[in-house]
Formats: structure tokens, C-alpha cells, sequence
């Protein structure tokens, strides 16, 4: 998700509706983390309505429960595998590889944490190493992962969820902030090594999303300097609009497209 809450937004996000690409994704196989809410449910969510199986990954298995039975009543039934499982823990990344029977076509990485918007020196070691974990190491394990498959089949797709602070400076706290800027680093360099292979690497920024998920607030110096910021904030989306980015880089329609970090922020980054 993004981050930075969507009440110190402006109330008004432009008019958009969803509309599906019939069997954009049949016969494939992807894996989406964070598909119990937000950005990562709408993103598994239109897989499945278009064709394809996603293996449905959540740290918390009860949320993807809602998911399944969603579902199983929208042309979807059978095609959703939920898999509770910790991105950061090395047998859960093999419990997810095992549920997809050993070939992922594509990753959705989009499962992550927000800090506490602390700056740096009132940062602590906790939120930096809780942060990393999840957004960096955990992104970073799915990937080598998944691409030994994808180096064997000569093709495949990896999305990952950087964020508007992968862009500035001013949107989040200094841990997450720099976790975001190495997930474009493992973008950009995974995007160069693996493009002659046959395997596009891209990344998704999101501006202000309605995910539901809340920011905890702990420190005062970062939060203050970063509500001065905040005159720029485009009108928060929904995650179905994040998820009809993510899906285009998923997808063969970006087949010409690689190593790539795609704002989906409504112009935030262009202020």
C-alpha cells in the first residue's frame, strides 16, 4: 500500500471504471503477495477474473478467506490457491513454490509495512530491521525464487511495489523510505540481468491508496516536517485503480517493458 494517510488528501479522486481484458492471464500462473486486502487482494482478484490462477499469499491466512469465497462466485472457482505464509521465513517461500506446483509464470510482490514516519535519528532499530525484513528481504526472497523457473522457461514477469517514497523524500519515514529505494535498486538490476532471458522485472509506485491500513505514529520530528509536505497529495484511489497498473506490467501487454518504475499517482511525482 501507500502510505501517508488518505484523510490529508484531497477528497476528490477522478471518475474510473474497472474493465477487464477477457483471458489476458489463461493458462498463467501468479503469484500475488498481500492478497488479503488492498493493493494485493484487487490485484489477485483481477488476475482470476481474467483467466488466470493466483497462488494467493497473506501472513495473515484468515484474510484470504474473504478472497476465496469472493471468488469462487465470479467465473473464479478453483483458480484461487490461498497460502498463509511469512514472506521472510525461507520454508514459507518454499510452501508458496509447492502450491504453485513449481511454476510461476509471474510475482506480484506487493506485500509490505509501513514505518512510524520517524526520521532518522529518532528511528528505531526495530522499525528499521522490522521494515527491511518484510519489504526488502521478503521481496528479494520470492524473486530468487521464482526466477530459476523462469530462467528454464525463457519468460516470465516480477512486479514489485516500490511507492511514491521510492521517489522523494518527503513521503514517509526514513526506514521505509529507503526500503523503497531498494526495491527499485533490485527492480533495476534484475530488470537488466534477466531482460535477454526472456523475464521482465518492473516496478508499480503508488501514490495515496484507500487500503483501510493504518499508520502508527510515534515520534514527533518526522511526522511534522513531512505534514509540510503535504500540500501536493493527489486525491487518494481505490486499489482497483493500483491493481489495473500492476496488472498491465503482469501482463504480455508491457511486453516491452523492463526494468521500468511506473508512478501510478495520479501526478504526484511530476509536483
Amino acid at each position: 500500500m501507500t502510505e501517508l494517510d488518505a484523510q490529508n488528501a484531497p477528497a476528490a479522486a477522478p471518475a474510473w471504471d474497472e474493465r477487464l481484458s477477457a483471458g489476458r492471464f489463461e493458462g498463467r500462473t501468479v503469484v500475488v503477495t498481500g492478497a488479503g486486502s488492498g493493493i494485493g487482494r484487487a490485484t489477485a482478484s483481477r488476475v482470476v477474473r481474467e483467466g488466470g490462477h493466483v497462488v494467493a499469499v497473506d501472513v495473515a491466512a484468515e484474510r484470504l478467506d474473504d478472497l476465496v469465497a469472493e471468488l469462487a462466485g465470479a467465473d473464479g472457482g478453483g483458480r484461487v490457491t490461498p497460502v498463509g505464509a511469512d514472506i521472510t521465513d525461507d520454508a514459507s517461500i518454499a510452501s508458496i513454490l509447492a502450491a504453485a506446483g513449481d511454476r510461476v509464470d509471474a510475482l506480484a510482490n506487493i506485500a509490505g509495512i509501513m514505518d512510524d514516519m520517524s526520521a532518522l535519528h529518532e528511528m528505531s532499530d526495530a522499525i528499521w530491521d522490522r521494515v527491511f525484513a518484510v519489504n526488502v528481504e521478503g521481496t528479494a526472497k520470492l524473486m530468487r525464487a521464482v526466477l530459476p523457473g523462469m530462467l528454464e522457461r525463457g519468460a516470465g514477469s516480477i512486479v514489485n511495489t516500490a511507492s511514491e517514497a521510492a521517489l522523494r523524500g518527503s513521503a514517509a519515514g526514513a526506514a521505509y523510505t529507503a526500503s523503497k529505494h531498494a526495491v527499485v535498486g533490485l527492480t533495476k538490476s534484475a530488470g537488466f540481468m534477466y531482460g535477454p532471458s526472456g523475464i521482465r522485472v518492473n516496478a508499480v509506485a503508488p501514490g495515496p491508496t484507500i487500503t483501510g491500513i493504518e499508520v502508527k505514529v510515534t515520534t514527533r520530528f518526522g511526522p511534522a516536517r513531512l505534514g509540510s509536505a503535504r500540500g501536493i497529495l493527489t486525491a487518494p484511489v481505490s486499489a482497483q485503480v493500483l491493481a489495473a497498473s500492476t496488472t498491465w506490467l503482469l501482463s504480455d501487454d508491457a511486453v516491452n517493458v523492463n526494468g521500468v518504475v511506473l508512478a501510478s499517482d495520479g501526478g504526484w511525482s511530476a509536483a
